[in-house]
Formats: C-alpha cells, sequence, structure tokens
C-alpha cells in the first residue's frame, strides 16, 4: 500500500477558499459599514444617560416589582420561613435529646398525658361529645361560622 499523497499548498488553498463576487454600480462609492473610529460624543451622552436614569430610579423598579408580585413573594417567604422554623425546632429537640435524662423523662411526661387523654376524652360517650364540642367551637373561633 502506498501512502496517499497530501494536498499540496495550492490545491489546498483552491479548495478551500469560497469566491466573493462585489458588483459596484457606476457612479457609487463602497462605503464600509465597520468604522474603528469611537462612536461621537453625542452616543456616549445618550448610553451614560439611560444608565444613571436606571441607577437613580432603582426603587421605582423595586417597587413596581413587589406591588406587581405582592402575594407570590410573600407566599415564597411563608414558606421558607416555615422550612427555615422546622429546621430551628428539630435543632433544638436534637440538642435536648442529648441532655441526659432528658428524653426518657419528656417520654414518660408524653406516655402519662396520652393515658390521661384517652381516660378523660375517649372512653366514655358524653366525654366524646364535649370534645367534639370542643374542637367545633375551636374550628368556628379560627375559621368563622
Amino acid at each position: 500500500m502506498q501512502p496517499e499523497n497530501p494536498p499540496t499548498a495550492t490545491n489546498k488553498a483552491e479548495t478551500e477558499l469560497p469566491t466573493v463576487e462585489v458588483k459596484v454600480q457606476a457612479g457609487e462609492t463602497a462605503t464600509p459599514s465597520v468604522s474603528s473610529e469611537e462612536p461621537p460624543k453625542e452616543q456616549w451622552r445618550q448610553a451614560v444617560d439611560q444608565v444613571l436614569k436606571f441607577v437613580d430610579t432603582p426603587p421605582d423598579y423595586v417597587s413596581n416589582f413587589f406591588t406587581t408580585y405582592k402575594r407570590p413573594l410573600i407566599t415564597v417567604g411563608l414558606i421558607l420561613a416555615g422550612f427555615v422554623s422546622v429546621k430551628v425546632l428539630f435543632g433544638l429537640l436534637d440538642a435536648i435529646n442529648d441532655i441526659p435524662l432528658v428524653a426518657p423523662t419528656l417520654e414518660l411526661i408524653g406516655i402519662a398525658y396520652t393515658v390521661w387523654f384517652i381516660y378523660r376524652y375517649l372512653l366514655g360517650a358524653s366525654n366524646r361529645k364535649e370534645l367534639l364540642d370542643q374542637i367545633q367551637n375551636l374550628k368556628n373561633y379560627i375559621v368563622g361560622s
């Protein structure tokens, strides 16, 4: 097998270079559209004025944004506050749980309260009715009747 001959520089240049046709009618002069000169000072002044106008009025933009999206922003804020509160609560409970004898004592208190609640409100029919009335009163107090 013979190695293929690499294309020569002249062949490569001929095949890869695109051709460009320029048609100029008589009497027209070609002017370049790209200039290396700086834009006129008037354009700079307009750009600077626009930037200064934007920098001078951020409170307006912020207040317009807040009034437009007030409810979603409050909802997102409440969700984030709830998330942070739950994380802090779990951290606090974990710290309390690490104290010797506190965790078993709190478990005993919880068991004792559960037994009392069952005895007080769930064993008798009249007591269950009393509990349901209290729950209904609380619901009416919170939600309204």
